[in-house]
């Protein structure tokens, strides 16, 4: 879904031209629309279905065909000096006009509240976010799974008025547990800067650099980059044990609760539930030393490609920034870890796989390969930013004593 910049060719450009097609009679579409995932390009096709990205940074990209009555189509490139051409088959749909959905049932309005409030967040900038085709969107609540689900017809389309984006997500695919509080989407969102006045223009960067600042990227980036202090950022090594006694506590609750279903729980009852309710799942130990940064990072024998690499989990510190607002620690932790000063924003990451490629743009090169908690589970789309956005060099801020 990202765009991936090779180290080698940060500063390099290309083009990228082609044709799309239908897919049965191998017709040119006129008019479709055709972007890169996750960035601000994108292009409309001529009359012969033909499309061109005149100037593109080097990089591996997901390019993605969207017409009407079409099912999208993606091909995945990389873009280096020499130009490249490639082919998108769009299939059709049974129902070629495209543009009417017959749906079962509407969105239940409680469903559909929840689901923005998971999916847009509740940051300041995401309380300035509104989707515009709302009745695009399908929500589907499972009770037994305890699991709310929403795709889209075509796409989302999201106004962020405090990024001054307009965000086309195509192919969304959310999903949230709320046994396992994990929420997940995914999609080809492309982004169409705002037009707005000098003033506005001038928030809207200002606002960039803040939901830049802290963020993964820019972690990631400090990382590939070798200046994690510099940036302003504190890593370190959190380990997570298993709590040997919960599973008894949360055993004996839970036949508890079946026992006493028709029935009121007795002062003996209450009194057992609580004390089983303070039996945590697990037991948290952060070290309170800086992790170096060999240890969360692998450089290739030739230096030209940086891995994200450690043991156990980590926690992430911005020190430079408080918390929004509007986050709100959870009162009810999985592990017996103290809450965190509230004067930075503290995150957790996750490392799926033994260890995963940094480019230099600071993605990776499988955003999968991560899981990200605390802080960072709390930005969504008010602080969503294109991945070929670059903040301005004189948006840091100077160095402040470590804390």
């Amino acid at each position: 879904m990202l765009v991936l910049l090779l180290p080698g060719f940060v500063r390099a450009q290309g083009s990228l031209s082609g044709v799309v097609q239908d897919s049965v009679t191998h017709a040119p579409l006129a008019f479709a629309s055709v972007f890169l995932a996750n960035t601000t390009l994108g292009v409309t096709t001529t009359e012969q279905g033909t499309f061109t990205f005149p100037k593109v940074p080097a990089g591996n990209y997901d390019v993605v065909g969207s017409y009407v009555g079409y099912r999208l189509a993606k091909q995945s490139v990389t873009v280096g000096a020499t130009p490249q051409q490639l082919t998108l088959r769009l299939a059709p749909t049974a129902n070629r006009l495209g543009e009417v959905v017959v749906r079962p049932n509407p969105n239940r309005a409680s469903d559909y509240q929840k689901f923005l409030e998971l999916f847009l967040g509740r940051t300041t900038f995401s309380r300035q976010c509104r989707i515009r085709n709302p009745d695009d969107v399908l929500v589907d609540f499972d009770v037994e799974k305890n699991e709310l689900t929403a795709s889209a017809y075509k796409f989302v389309q999201v106004d962020n008025q405090a990024l001054g984006y307009r965000i086309k997500y195509y192919g969304l695919q959310f999903s949230t547990n709320f046994n396992q509080h994990v929420v997940s989407f995914y999609g080809q969102p492309v982004f169409e800067e705002m037009e707005g006045s000098a003033r506005q223009q001038r928030r809207w960067e200002a606002n960039r650099v803040k939901a830049y600042q802290g963020s993964l990227t820019h972690f990631l980036k400090s990382v590939h980059d070798g200046d994690i202090s510099a940036a302003g950022f504190l890593a370190q090594r959190l380990r997570i044990v298993p709590n040997r006694r919960f599973p008894r506590a949360d055993s004996l609750m839970r036949q508890l609760r079946r026992e006493r279903m028709n029935s009121v729980f007795s002062r003996a009852d209450q009194d057992s539930m609580a004390r089983w309710a303070k039996v945590p799942p697990a037991f948290s130990m952060l070290y309170t030393r800086p992790r170096p940064l060999d240890s969360l990072r692998r450089l290739s024998p030739d230096g030209q490609h940086v891995f994200l690499r450690f043991v156990d989990n980590l926690q992430v510190s911005y020190l430079r920034e408080g918390p929004d607002p509007n986050y709100q620690i959870r009162t009810t932790l999985p592990t017996n870890a103290p809450f965190p000063p509230s004067d930075r924003q503290v995150s957790q990451l996750v490392l799926m796989v033994p260890e995963i490629e940094i480019q230099s743009n600071g993605q990776l090169a499988n955003p999968l390969a991560v899981f990200t908690d605390e802080y960072w589970g709390f930005e969504k789309m008010g602080e969503f930013l294109p991945v070929n956005y670059l903040p301005p060099p004189t948006s840091a801020p100077p160095p402040q004593p470590t804390r």
